[in-house]
Parts: C-alpha cells; sequence; structure tokens
C-alpha cells in the first residue's frame, strides 16, 4: 500500500523571494505527484484548523515539513500552524492520539554553508540540535520522526550569482526527500 504523504511548506515567502524552497516543492510535485501540498506563507497566518488543516493531517500517513531555517527554527507561519493544529485533544493530552505512528520528516535549508553547522565551526551547534524543538513536537504527538535532509549553504543573498548552483542544490534535495521516504517504506515492507 502506498503511503499518502502531506507537505507542508513553511516559507514564509515562497512565490516571491524563494529560490531554493520554491525549486523543492516544485521538484515535490514532479517526483511525488500523488502528494498533498500545502503552502503556509499564503495562508496570511490564518488557518482553518478543525475543517481542514487537521483534516488533511488525519487523512496522510507522512508528514514533510518542509522550511528554511529561520534564526536557528522553522519560520514563524509554520510555528503558528504547529501552534493552532497540534492541539491538546487532538495531538496530545489524555484523548490526543490523532497523529500517533504517523511519520514525520524535516526538509529544510540553511543560508550558511555547512562547515557553519559544527561544534567549531560559526554556529558552535550541529544542524540537529536546531531541530531539537521539532522533534519534541513529534515526540509529544507519538510521531515517527523519521529525520530530517538538509540543504545547506542556498541563502536568498547569493541567489543572483549563483541561482543555477541554487536550483541544482534544491533539484538533489527533492530527490533525497524521495529517497528518504522511499528507504522508510522499504524497510517497513520487509
Amino acid at each position: 500500500m502506498q503511503q499518502k504523504v502531506l507537505i507542508v511548506s513553511g516559507h514564509t515567502n515562497l512565490q516571491g523571494d524563494s529560490v531554493a524552497n520554491k525549486n523543492i516543492i516544485t521538484n515535490l510535485k514532479e517526483l511525488l505527484p500523488s502528494s498533498t501540498i500545502i503552502d503556509l506563507g499564503s495562508m496570511d497566518y490564518k488557518f482553518d484548523v478543525k475543517k481542514k488543516e487537521q483534516q488533511l493531517l488525519l487523512d496522510h500517513d507522512i508528514i514533510v515539513m518542509q522550511f528554511p531555517l529561520f534564526w536557528y527554527s522553522w519560520p514563524s507561519t509554520m510555528q503558528k500552524w504547529v501552534e493552532d493544529v497540534f492541539t491538546h485533544g487532538f495531538s496530545h493530552g489524555n484523548t490526543g492520539n490523532k497523529l500517533k505512528g504517523k511519520k514525520i520528516l524535516f526538509s529544510l535549508t540553511t543560508g550558511a554553508g555547512e562547515e557553519a553547522y559544527s561544534k567549531n565551526g560559526f554556529m558552535k551547534h550541529e544542524i540537529g540540535e536546531f531541530l531539537y524543538p521539532m522533534d519534541a513536537v513529534a515526540n509529544l504527538a507519538q510521531m515517527q520522526n523519521l529525520g530530517f535532509v538538509c540543504t545547506y549553504g542556498v541563502s536568498y543573498s547569493m541567489r543572483s550569482s549563483k541561482k543555477d548552483e541554487i536550483q541544482r542544490k534544491a533539484n538533489e534535495h527533492a530527490k533525497r526527500v524521495v529517497e528518504a521516504l522511499r528507504s522508510f517504506e522499504l524497510t517497513q515492507n520487509v
């Protein structure tokens, strides 16, 4: 049985100033044509929680959270979506087991290069450490965290001189997301 995939784009202006994340979403549409994609940035922080957003989560087996790392976290629009949608009694709490067993994959981009995300690098932390709060959300909701796919060094400030390189990295990123999902499905069907 093929798992249903929901891709949640957290970029605050996907259709405007994004190169990498926009290309990742475009490529994921092509590589996973049966997936559902929602663009949180286009919703102006207004979510139809009960009728639409929670139902989307219920209707899908795997959730891919696609976002650029903003200030060491996911963007504010994604944070607001999680706060509004992952409610007590739905995702957690005594009766909040609606997401139990669903899979989640974090798919992110950074402006800084990979070397910056190390104990000795500029950020003083590895990228996985910045994802601890997201892992905690998945854990509270009793979801299975499939890990993360990260592409480094795709800052909007570099786009004019390196647009082709950013697009190439975005294409590769989308392929790695699909590989991660397929790898998970293969291990589950053994």
